[in-house]
């Protein structure tokens, strides 16, 4: 009787469940997470964290990253499979995790997020010189607070010296990320916007929008918008959850490498900035062009697997 009520829910209602759980399994875990975090931890390193004010501390890092991991699994990961449980039953099938992917597929990805780099380094340097009327200023320097505390935290967690701080970062930043964020903002919002406008379009870009506001890092919204849309059309061309979750994990992944080989100098810091520089146009051009390319070529290669509108 239960299961069936929410298997006949309407969109709407599906969405503000959705944000019921969403907000209960968050809290949840970090209710849990903050009880466990005084006996891993210890008590003064805990209370040692809001008074540092920096991120110099390697012990508050490790706690920091803690909660990061609990919060990904609290957040993105848990909800997904309990919504699919409660709204279709079948939780692989729901979520689009029950089919396969060709190799040549994850290839294509693979080369398609190194190579649109330049023109998505491009747009968010654009973006980063937005700017607010004088009535706005007291949101535009909110924003621009939220934007580096952002930027100070995820360059401490990147700076690892072992291998093994690298593998931690890739389950972290990267692993974590592409599994949970896909899940929940493929998987599970954009399919309930998809239902609710018959449209694939409108819940690409519905689910994108708020995929990119969630991280709360306005400055970088327009790039990060424009990935949400690509890893929503590729669910919708390939049929299968997993090929987004690939190009997500490939686009964090070569971050988090890319600074890790910077770290340690055997990589040109200049990487990091093609196509923000003046010299780059052309690279961003050929970006683009090549982008449109790769995407087409993994369409057509998916083209027999794709979803269409029930």
């Amino acid at each position: 009787m239960v299961s069936s009520a929410f298997r006949e829910m309407k969109p709407f209602p599906q969405l503000m469940f959705s944000a019921f759980v969403i907000l209960v399994s968050f809290l949840a875990f970090l209710l849990v997470s903050t009880i466990v975090v005084i006996p891993l931890f210890g008590i003064d390193s805990v209370l040692s964290i809001p008074s540092a004010g920096n991120f110099d501390n390697p012990e508050n890092i490790r706690i920091l990253k803690y909660f990061q991991v609990v919060q990904s699994i609290g957040l993105f990961i848990v909800p997904p499979f309990v919504l699919a449980r409660l709204f279709h039953g079948k939780m692989a099938q729901y979520l689009f995790m029950d089919k396969k992917v060709t190799t040549l597929s994850i290839f294509l990805v693979a080369v398609l997020i190194v190579i649109i780099l330049p023109a998505i380094n491009f747009i968010g340097e654009w973006n980063s010189q937005m700017y607010f009327p004088e009535w706005l200023s007291g949101v535009e320097q909110w924003m621009k607070n939220a934007e580096e505390n952002a930027a100070e935290l995820t360059e401490a967690f990147l700076k690892v010296e072992t291998t093994g701080g690298l593998l931690f970062n890739l389950f972290m930043i990267a692993f974590l990320p592409a599994i949970g964020e896909e899940l929940l903002f493929r998987g599970v919002i954009q399919r309930i916007f998809t239902n609710w406008t018959k449209s694939f379009h409108w819940g690409i870009w519905v689910s994108a929008i708020l995929f990119s506001a969630l991280h709360i890092q306005f400055y970088g919204f327009v790039p990060r918008l424009l990935l949400g849309v690509l890893f929503g059309y590729l669910l919708v061309w390939s049929g299968s959850i997993w090929l987004p979750v690939i190009a997500h994990f490939f686009n964090n992944g070569f971050a988090v490498v890319s600074m890790y080989l910077i770290d340690k100098n055997i990589l040109d810091p200049q990487v990091e900035e093609i196509g923000t520089t003046a010299g780059s146009y052309y690279a961003v051009l050929l970006s683009l062009a090549l982008t449109v390319f790769f995407i087409w070529i993994i369409k057509r290669e998916n083209n027999k697997y794709s979803l269409s509108l029930k």
